[in-house]
Parts: C-alpha cells; structure tokens; sequence
C-alpha cells in the first residue's frame, strides 16, 4: 500500500517486531503470504495528531479571515461597542409583562364579545316581531348559487348578481362588506318555510354586521347559525362545493354551534348488536353513533356499550368509566364502530342498568362534566320492561336524560322506545334511512338546551382551536388556526317559552394569529415565545405547535390537530407542574432546563427557561410566555433622532419583519395595503399620523439602522474592489432584535446557487412571529465574535451552501444583551477549495521528526479526511454526496468511540405529534375468495351495496322540488377505501437522537479494533469555529462490527397496559363555569315522534331485497 512505501526504515521495523506470525519459515508458501498481509493490516497506520493540528490551525484561519472580510462582523461589532456608552440595559420583568399581554388580549376579546351580544338581541328582537307564515315567499342570496347563470345565461332563482371584491384583511378572498349571503346544505330544502321564514327574520342582521365591523375593524367573520339549518355569513362569499359538488358543511354540526346550544355533558351511547340489526340497519346505526360522537366536545364525556346476549363495553380499557370526548377519543371511538359484528338476541336491561351506574358513579366521583346526563339508545326495538330500572335508578328526579333512536322501517316496538324517552325527559326519533341521521340526531340538542333557554341564559362560549375550512381551501393559511366566541339566540315569545325553543347561535372567528401579534417578538428576546393553552390543557398556539402534515405533496390537517396537550408540547415538564397551574388559571412563574431543536428538529440546543403565565380573565384560556436566561434576560434601548433614523431607514439594502406589528394596518381599511415598512414611513414623514404605532419598537430599529449603517458602504466596497468578490461568497447579511435586516447580494441571481435564501418564503430565515431567524438563533448560543458553521438542511439536496454567523453583543457595566447577529452565505465549494489546499503535504515534506504516515495527504486512497460540524453533520467529505449527512451513517465505528470517549453526546428528544406508517402486517378478517364465482359475486354485492348507500345517503323528497341544486355525488370514495394500510399515516409518539460536541475536548485520538483490522482516527478541533478536523484510516472496514448511527425518528411504542392506562388517565382540567341540566318550567311532553319518510316504494323494496347482500 501506498503509504507504507513513504514511511520510514524505523517505522518498518517497528512493525515487523510486532508482527504476530514472526518465525514460521516452515509454514506452506500461502500461509506465509497470507501472514505479510497480516503483518500489514496488524500493524498499525499511524496519523501524525501533529500534522492534523498544522491543518486545523491553518484552515481555521483561512476561513475566520474569510468570513469575517465578507460578512463585516468586525466592524458592525466596533459600531456597537462605539454606542454603549448611550445604551440602556434593562432587566426584563416576565410578570409584568404576561399580565400586561393578557390585558391587552382581555380587551381584544372583550371587543368580539360584545359584537356577538349584539348579534344575539337583534336576532331575539327580530323573531320576536316576526310572524310566521307556512307560505311566504321571499328571494334571497343563496352563496352557492350567486353569480350562476343557466344554460340561456338567466341568473339562478336565489342567485343572481352579488358584487364581490378581494380584500386584504379577509386574506384577500373576494367577499361583499355590504351585504352578508345564505349557505344551506344541500340535503335541505332551501326553499322550505322554515328556512324561508328564518332568512327573512334574520335580514335585520345585515345592519349589525356592519356596525360591528365600523366599531371593531378587527373583526373577521361574522355569522348566525339557525336551528333549522341554515347559515349567514358576514361578509357575504361564494360558497365553493367539495370535489363532490356537494356543500356537507353544515352550521349545526360545528363546535361552535353545539358548545353554545347546550352545557358540558356526560353520554353513554347504548347501541343493538344483535342479530336483528344485521345489514342496512346496523350502518345506519354506525352512522348515528358517529354523528352524535360529531356533537360532542373537549368538555363533554362520553363512552359507547354494546349489547346483545350480554353487554360489552367498545374499548374494554374504558370499561366503567367516562372519557373525555376530545378529537383522539372520539376518533378512536369511530374505528371501533366501524368493526361492531351483529349475533344474538337484544337484550337492553342490563346495558341499561350499566349506563346508570356509569353516571353515578362518575357523579359520586366528582369525574365528567357535573352537569347534563344522558343515555343515547339506538336499538331497532325494545321488548322488555324498563320500568324498575328507571326506578331503581332515575325516577322521581329523571336527572339522566334517556334519548332513544328506532332504526329501521320497523314500527311494531315504536311506542315502547318512545315511552323509555318520554318517561325519562328525553326525545324520542324514527330512523330508517341514512338521509335522517343528521336532523334526527340534532334533536337532542334542543332538548338539552332547554333549561338554558328558558332561564335566558346568554352564556358566551369560546371554542378550542380549529382550522377554518374556507381559508384551508384556499391555501390562506395565515390565517389557518382560529378560535370562535358564540352565544345562543332564544325565542323570547311567551307562549313559547316552557318549550326553550333555540333560535341559533351567532358568532365571530378570531384568527389566533392575530392575538398573537399583541405580544410582540422583540419584547421576548431571541429564544423566547408566547403560547395560549384552553381550560382543558389543549394548545391553542405554541410555535411548536404543527397542526399540519404532508400526504404527498398535499398538506393536511392531522387529525388530532386540536388536542395537542400542553405537556405534548413542553415535555420536559415531566411533573406537568406548569400545565396543572396554568389549567387551574392561577399566576406564577416556573424554571425549566430544556432541550430545543433548530434547523427542523435536526440540532438540539439547552436552554434554561422562565415560563411566566397567567389567566385571561372572562375566556377559558391561559397565557404564558417563556424568557431565556442569559441573553433573554435584558432588552436595551438608544435614541436617535427620527431625521437621522429615517434616511437610514430607507436605504436599499434594508428591511424589516413583515408579520411584525411596527404599525397596525388592520383598523383603516386605507392601511390594508401598506407593509409595514411603507407605514412606518408614512407614520415618522407624519403623512399618516392617526397611525397607531409601537413607539418603544420604532426606536429600537430607528436606532439600529443607524448603528448598522456603514454596513452598506462597507458591503458595496468590496463589491467595487478591483481584486473582485471571492468566487462563491454569495450573501452577506445581518439581523438586530429589532427584526431590521440588511443584506448584500455579491452574486447575480442567475449565478447565484443559493436562490431562495433570504427571500420572503424563506421562514426559518427569517423574522416572523413566531421565531428569529435559524442562523441568529443559533448564533446566540456560541461565543459572540466567532463564527459558526452550518449546512442547512434544504428541500433541494442538489443545493449545498454554507451559512457562516456570529453574534453582535454590547455590554454596559456587567450586563451584556444581544444585539444582532451577522454573517455570510457562500457555497459549499469555497470552504472545499481552502480545505483541499491545505489539508496534504507536498512529497518533499521533511518527515525525519515525523512519527507516522509522511507526507499526510488527504487525496489518498487510504485516508479518508471529514469536516463536520458540533452537531455531527459533514460540510467536507471526498465524497460528493456526504456533504449535509450526519457522520454516524457513514462511520459508525468512529461515531460510536467518539460518543464512548465523551467528545459527543447523545441527546434523545420527543415528539408528541408525529405521523407514523401503520403497520403494513395485518391479519384481513375477509373470507377467501373461494372460486371465481364467487369473486364476481363479492363484485356485485360492493357495486349493489354501494349503489344502495349512495341512494340512501340523500334524501329523496329533494327531487320533488324543482329548484335547482348542485349535483349529488356519493361522498365515499373507492380508492380511499382501498387504500393500503401500510400508506395510511396515523397519529403516533416518536423518539429521536440529537448529537453535540463537548467543547472541553480539543483533539483526540484512538485505534479501533475491527476483527482482523485496527482503524486509527485523529480529531482536531479547528479554531475559532464550531467545527472538527476528522482523518480516518479508510482501509478498515468496521461496518460488521459497528451499525451505522441514523438520526431517523422510532415510533414509541406502549404495551397493551401502558396504553391503556395513558387513554383513560384524566389530566386535571379546569371545567366551564355554567352549567344548565334543569328547569322547573320545562315541558318534557315534547319528546318527538315519527319522522316523516320520504322514500319511493321502489327504493323501499330495493333496500328489502338487497338488505342481506349487504350485510
């Protein structure tokens, strides 16, 4: 081998003397040329530590010198240090400042909550003056059919011309502020009486609507949900159908709508499995479940019982007891229903009797909601007497509310399911098609909301976060997240009133994007944040919150996207210390050590944290913000003067944090189009002095743009150098706590390989609301003066570039607070070419002091030489394509004794809202196919049943009528529900590994021993940098021995036990205030009756004849 031949005659005996097989000349001819290998591969190459040192040195300051000529660090640094002797440096007090943001979010929402109290008197006002009338006529704007012609170019009966107009502050979807428009779904009749009159009644909202936008600018959506199901919509939009053609979305089965129309409940829903239910019976059962499972909310409890021969509970870990009916639970509840069997006789007593002792109990143990109760009954007939059960257990009182659902055409039990409702203040439903699952299963509201509307209690409810379908649909998703505040609207007619006839409900949208801008950034330091909890732990915003995912190229909403729980999120509160205060909605302060992850999840950073968090008051949610130590500490201020400030201000090179609040734009429709930039200018030129401004963070950029003004002309003389821009230095660039940024552009853009860094889509780069930029961030956690290297981790992996930053400090007296941090982008060939240049010895090197392999050079074939980062990823490799990979799935070997030795340490960090592959392995529970007859025949009966759902999914009375209606599609889809398990991405709990350099170490060196190969390492620290000279013996291979080192995430995976004990664990929630379960003046003799069935004869023997192929 090449380098035995350059070592020396010394080194040369050294080896022999330690060769294992010395002395056995009598051995066979191949054994004796299989020992000289050996002697070769058991004597060690030696890398000179010492030549390693020379190289690190000499790189370090090859690429300090050149960062900092580039990015002008030095010089920005001596600006500061000029101007301390004018600076503040404050302590930041975190208690005042969460109180003072909960204040300010306190009045924000105070401010939509009296536009709903409004929107609720006008509503009762106007019914109350309002007479029905079973044939009136009225047109009105319906948002499906607006702006539609016919195939003669007429407009649409309940269409016709509606002006619609982009605007900005409804992220610039075309709407009407004038005027607000109807949506109704399509599986109602929009011209049925009900609906008619209930438009016409709520006309005199239009007024308010607009008032309330001229008093409160902020205000997004306004609307009113009626009871019959019908939706307005301020402003008024076009309503764009799913891919379907249908519009599913229906007010009524919104969060919103159910949390206003009745209090927190305790359900246990009872469901028929026997043999009776079996085919079209039993799905339209299934269906009910789910739909009431769709009205229930974090505040309500709920579980489901089977029953036939015997009773089961559907998830036997919640056997006995009442779990929170959050979105996990719910959907878990919906797979299990989806695989109920049918077998035996119907026998509901003992079911029953379970029900009622699960309430109790939950009663005697303070668990569940504490209000409203009830027992939700889906049978297809009910042949036992009830009446001891009810009187062991519910009468006199009737505190359990007892609803009963008969599905099927069956009517020979009706009167026996209706007597169990009736007799327990219940309702009472007919079920025999899927198309009145929906309105029948509303029913049940009403009931409940009873009490509340004959006391007239206007309680005001705030939602859990959710995504806004409409804006999701369009891609805005600025605005994606979104809270509602609603309250009920009640008949307030007398002769009405001992039947608690729910109106509606009104309310508005509060995007929590915009609440969140009344905490500012730069008031929280580099590391710091603010986070908004509801009373049940639940995230509302958190930067750390991912409420989407990508299935393909989509994204997605996960489907626990709003129930992440706090300590999900901040784990490392491994007691929940800070989650139990904040729920209970006290005041304090907690300190944490964490670990964080930058650079997406890929480096971890320690952090000791001060969380601070109070309540705001009248809403159910909680704010905390979190303030670092060390930097986070302090905030400082300078002054200049608004002439000075602004001429630097608006030079070129310049630009501030566009989702920052400098200015708010939001209040003057005038302002909508201003960035903030633009309004700052305007507000300092006193062109738009009513602007409302952030004075205290005006000057600090005022401050910091003059400060960081000779940057400019620094930049733009070395562009104008004669010696010309180093080829491949593409980008310099700084950023203050001010969210003002400077950046000069040495390369063209059509040569420049770093494209999209520093452009407005380039988030981690940047200043938005939630963070500071990634390189700034991460600047701030390494000594202030040297630079740090990084390969970003880009979409494009063709893309390979280097960010270079450092930290900007200015001290006064013993405190030092983070100025800025500054730096420069170059590509990846810059740093190679210096690398590869230094890193070998020319063949007339003197190797006579030299102990090991001389001359060293690193473009041989038996050495391998590595850069890699204080993190373990790799900037320079021989091979191309390492470069950006982590140095554990290269060589484990060497990966695994640096860990062993201390230099790097492993770092296990979690994530609570990951997406995992289901597990592919699945037993099918589907018989064979038997024969080929039997194939086709299982065609036909999916074709049949299909075919026979999708008939039933609609209400066919919708024919009858002759106004028009979007096209009805069926709403499953064949290709989903084919789709292979193992594609299917779930919810799940990941581990994964982070790596981190020990500063302490400088240089080491080890022999790892491999079989029948020793491999020799040497590691240098390189100066002034955050990275690591690694030269490695290559020809060792000890990948048997060690497994490559991956940075992949595992699933967490809980034995039966574990995870049963994590779904029925109650975290402590802090419950809504109100609660409305009874009323002396109700009317219980409403409790329903059989629905009306508007279904062909030819339908109804089609569902007979093909029941059982059905099932």
């Amino acid at each position: 081998m090449k380098h035995w031949s350059l070592a020396k005659a010394g080194n040369a005996n050294k080896l022999d003397r330690s060769g294992p097989h010395r002395g056995k000349l009598m051995m066979p001819m191949w054994i004796i040329l299989f020992s000289s290998l050996c002697l070769v591969v058991d004597g060690q190459m030696k890398i000179s530590p010492e030549t390693v040192q020379q190289w690190a040195v000499s790189f370090g300051k090859e690429i300090a010198a050149l960062s900092a000529r580039y990015s002008g660090a030095q010089l920005l640094q001596k600006k500061f240090k000029d101007v301390e002797a004018v600076v503040k440096i404050e302590e930041v007090d975190g208690e005042e400042l969460v109180k003072k943001f909960a204040e300010e979010m306190e009045e924000m929402l105070g401010r939509k909550m009296k536009s709903v109290k409004r929107l609720a008197e006008a509503a009762e006002d106007a019914d109350l003056y309002h007479e029905y009338n079973e044939t009136l006529e009225f047109d009105y704007f319906n948002s499906m059919l607006i702006n539609t012609v016919d195939e003669d170019g007429n407009p649409l009966p309940l269409g016709g011309d509606f002006q619609l107009e982009p605007n900005e502050h409804f992220n610039k979807l075309p709407v009407n502020t004038q005027q607000s428009n109807i949506q109704v779904p399509t599986n109602v009749y929009n011209r049925d009486p009900d609906i008619l009159n209930g438009v016409y009644m709520s006309e005199a909202l239009n007024d308010v609507f607009i008032d309330n936008f001229l008093k409160d600018p902020t205000l997004t959506w306004q609307y009113f949900g009626s009871s019959t199901g019908f939706f307005r919509l301020y402003p008024g939009i076009q309503w764009i159908p799913d891919e379907n053609g249908v519009v599913t979305f229906d007010c009524r089965n919104r969060n919103w709508y159910i949390q206003a129309a009745t209090s927190p409940k305790d359900v246990v829903i009872v469901v028929d499995v026997s043999g009776s239910m079996k085919g079209l019976r039993m799905t339209i059962a299934k269906h009910t479940i789910n739909t009431i499972l769709d009205t229930l909310g974090e505040n309500d409890f709920v579980n489901i019982i089977a029953y036939s021969d015997y009773v089961r509970y559907v998830e036997p870990c919640f056997k006995g007891t009442l779990v929170q009916a959050d979105l996990d639970n719910r959907e878990h509840f919906k797979l299990l229903i989806d695989g109920l069997q049918v077998k035996g006789e119907g026998k509901v007593k003992k079911a029953m009797k379970e029900s009622f002792r699960i309430l109790n109990e939950a009663t005697t143990l303070g668990q569940g909601s504490l209000c409203n109760q009830a027992i939700m009954l889906i049978t297809d007939g009910a042949m036992e007497d009830f009446q001891d059960v009810f009187e062991e257990f519910n009468w006199p009182e009737r505190r359990v509310r007892v609803f009963t659902y008969l599905i099927g055409r069956e009517m020979t039990f009706a009167e026996n399911v209706k007597w169990i409702a009736c007799n327990n203040k219940g309702y009472y439903t007919h079920i025999s098609t899927l198309a009145d699952v929906q309105e029948n299963v509303m029913e049940y509201l009403h009931v409940l909301s009873r009490p509340m509307v004959i006391n007239h209690d206007h309680d005001i409810i705030w939602t859990e976060a959710y995504m806004d379908s409409v804006l999701f649909n369009t891609q805005a998703q600025s605005l994606l997240l979104m809270t509602s505040v609603a309250m009920p609207v009640f008949s307030k007619k007398k002769e009405t009133l001992s039947h608690g006839i729910l109106l509606g409900v009104v309310g508005t949208d509060v995007a929590l994007r915009e609440l969140m801008r009344l905490v500012p950034r730069y008031k929280l330091g580099v590391h710091g944040y603010a986070y908004l909890i509801t009373n049940n732990g639940y995230i509302l915003s958190h930067p750390d919150l991912r409420p989407l995912y990508k299935e393909g190229k989509k994204l997605k909403p996960k489907p626990n996207y709003n129930s992440v729980d706090l300590s999900e999120v901040e784990w490392e509160d491994t007691e929940e210390k800070l989650r139990t205060a904040m729920v209970k909605g006290q005041t304090g302060k907690l300190s944490l050590d964490v670990r964080t992850s930058v650079d997406k999840g890929r480096r971890v950073i320690f952090l000791k944290n001060d969380y601070f968090y109070t309540v705001i008051n009248e809403t159910p949610f909680s704010l905390g913000i979190v303030l670092t130590r060390g930097y986070g500490q302090y905030i400082f201020s300078g002054n200049v003067s608004v002439e000075e400030g602004l001429h630097d201000l608006l030079a070129p090179d310049l630009t501030i944090a566009s989702e920052w609040t400098y200015c708010e734009t939001d209040i003057d429709p005038a302002h909508r189009k201003l960035s903030q930039l633009q309004a700052v200018v305007q507000f300092l030129t006193g062109k738009e002095p009513d602007l409302d401004c952030d004075v205290q963070l005006l000057e600090q950029t005022l401050f910091d743009a003059v400060v960081t003004a000779p940057m400019e002309a620094y930049w733009t003389a070395l562009m104008l150098n004669t010696s010309g821009i180093y080829e491949g230095i593409e980008t310099a660039f700084l950023g203050t706590r001010s969210g003002l940024m400077r950046f000069q552009r040495y390369t063209g853009i059509e040569k420049r390989v770093a494209k999209s860094f520093l452009i407005s889509t380039d988030k981690e780069n940047m200043f938005t609301l939630d963070h500071f930029p990634v390189w700034y961030r991460r600047a701030a956690e390494h000594p202030a003066g040297r630079f740090l290297y990084y390969m970003p981790r880009l979409d494009n992996k063709g893309v390979r570039i280097v960010i270079a930053t450092t930290a900007v400090t200015v001290t006064v007296g013993k405190k030092t607070a983070i100025a800025g941090a500054i730096g420069v982008q170059m590509t990846l060939e810059v740093m190679e070419s210096k690398f590869w240049a230094i890193a070998t010895q020319p063949n007339d090197t003197d190797c006579s002091n030299v102990e090991g392999v001389c001359p060293l050079q690193c473009d041989s074939l038996d050495i391998e030489c590595y850069v890699i980062d204080n993190n373990g990823f790799v900037l320079i490799s021989k091979n191309y394509n390492n470069a950006g990979r982590f140095f554990g799935e290269i060589d484990g070997s060497v990966m695994t004794t640096l860990i062993r030795m201390g230099m790097f340490k492993r770092v296990s960090l979690f994530d609570y809202q990951a997406m995992c592959k289901m597990n592919s392995h699945f037993v099918s529970s589907a018989r064979p196919l038997l024969s080929p007859f039997y194939g086709l025949a299982s065609v036909l009966k999916w074709f049949l049943s299909n075919f026979l759902l999708f008939l039933l999914e609609f209400n066919i009375c919708g024919f009858w009528h002759t106004e028009p209606f979007a096209d009805a599609k069926p709403s499953f889809s064949v290709s989903s529900a084919h789709k292979k398990k193992g594609d299917i991405l779930q919810p799940c709990d990941t581990e994964y590994p982070s790596f981190v350099y020990e500063p302490s170490v400088k240089e080491t060196n080890s022999i790892i021993k491999c079989g029948r190969c020793q491999k020799m390492f040497v590691v240098q620290q390189i100066p002034e940098s955050n990275l690591l000279m690694l030269v490695v013996q290559a020809d060792c291979d000890c990948s048997r021995q060690y497994p490559r080192i991956t940075m992949e995430p595992k699933e967490v995976k809980y034995n039966a036990s574990v995870k049963c004990d994590r779904m029925r664990s109650q975290k402590i929630r802090r419950r809504p205030e109100s609660c409305h379960a009874y009323h002396p003046q109700e009317n219980a003799d409403d409790c329903g009756g059989a629905s009306f069935a508007c279904l062909s004869a030819l339908l109804f023997f089609t569902c007979l004849s093909f029941s059982a192929l059905v099932s």
